[in-house]
């Protein structure tokens, strides 16, 4: 695959540094990348690791808020 452009190639194959932006998380035995949001709260950004019917599932769909409490294991 061929792609022209005007950009420099350096600015072309950059990427922003979003890693620090979003976790990985489960709820319900469903694992989804959320970005964290202030106030223990994430928004779903796509879901990583469920069944076919949690794709149909509005509690999952990205966009969505969930709220959620941290909590350490011993």
């Amino acid at each position: 695959m061929t792609h022209y452009t005007i950009l420099p190639e350096e600015a072309y194959w950059e990427q922003p540094e979003v890693a620090d932006m979003y976790s990985e998380i489960e709820i319900g035995g469903v694992l989804m990348q959320v970005r964290m949001e202030p106030g223990n709260r994430a928004t779903i950004v796509r879901l990583l690791r469920c069944g076919l019917d949690d794709y149909l599932n509005p509690a999952y769909a990205p966009g969505r808020q969930v709220v959620f409490l941290p909590l350490l294991l011993k």
